[in-house]
């Protein structure tokens, strides 16, 4: 989350405090620069470094084609949100819809660990896990976009000061995502830890199973005759 999020900060406070978009844009690529190569000498995972360095390159993207718009350094600097906000409403398309056909993006997930990408929909209670763990999920970014996506609309407009647009999206997207993100987590282990839901038995499994049963049956079915002898 950090990584994700601090070379944002460091972007809005760097547009606020010098208005200079080129200084605002090498401060968060520094940041995230400093945070690779800090993973790289702890030899941990490069995943959410380079999600923030995806993040900050799609959003100077943005920006050049809002420059080449003929936008303003102001506009520019707006337009450095919007591919988050994006995304964030995709995900939320998707997520919400493979819960509407009974095909939930967490039991795929689940069928990544198990090594079955399918087999998890056999079961209705799984299916119905996977749903309320996918709408949990999603409801941060949706709500991100509800709130975010209005301001970015409004400072667009020049309804509101561009600045202040920018200030409330980073607050928004920081301050409250954090809290909603920690707040998804606990919510979906909570229903992982009240909702054992056991999975289907594979079929070594039924085999061990049906292996038993029959060892038991022959016991019970010698017992009487071990007893006459």
């Amino acid at each position: 989350m950090a990584e994700a999020g601090i070379p944002g900060i460091v972007f809005t406070l760097t547009w606020l405090v010098t208005k200079d978009l080129q200084a605002a844009l090498v401060g968060s690529l520094v940041v995230a620069g400093v945070a690779l190569v800090l993973r790289l000498l702890q030899r941990s995972t490069l995943q959410f470094v380079l999600n923030a360095l995806f993040g900050i390159a799609i959003g100077w993207v943005f920006v050049r084609i809002a420059a080449s718009s003929g936008g303003s350094e102001t506009d520019q600097a707006l337009a450095f949100f919007l591919p988050g906000i994006l995304i964030s409403l995709g995900y939320t398309i998707v997520m919400g819809f493979s819960c509407l056909v009974r095909w939930p993006v967490l039991g795929f997930m689940l069928g990544s660990v198990t090594g079955d990408p399918t087999a998890w929909h056999d079961d209705p209670l799984v299916v119905r896990l996977c749903s309320r763990l996918t709408w949990v999920m999603l409801a941060p970014g949706a709500i991100g976009v509800l709130l975010q996506g209005p301001i970015w609309l409004l400072g667009h407009a020049d309804v509101i000061e561009p600045d202040l647009a920018v200030l409330l999206i980073t607050i928004l997207r920081t301050g409250l995502g954090w809290v909603l993100r920690i707040g998804s987590w606990s919510l979906m282990i909570w229903l992982l830890a009240r909702n054992a839901t056991p999975l289907p038995p594979t079929g070594a499994e039924k085999a061990a199973e049906e292996a038993v049963d029959l060892e038991r049956a022959e016991a019970e079915a010698a017992a009487p005759e071990a007893r006459e002898d």
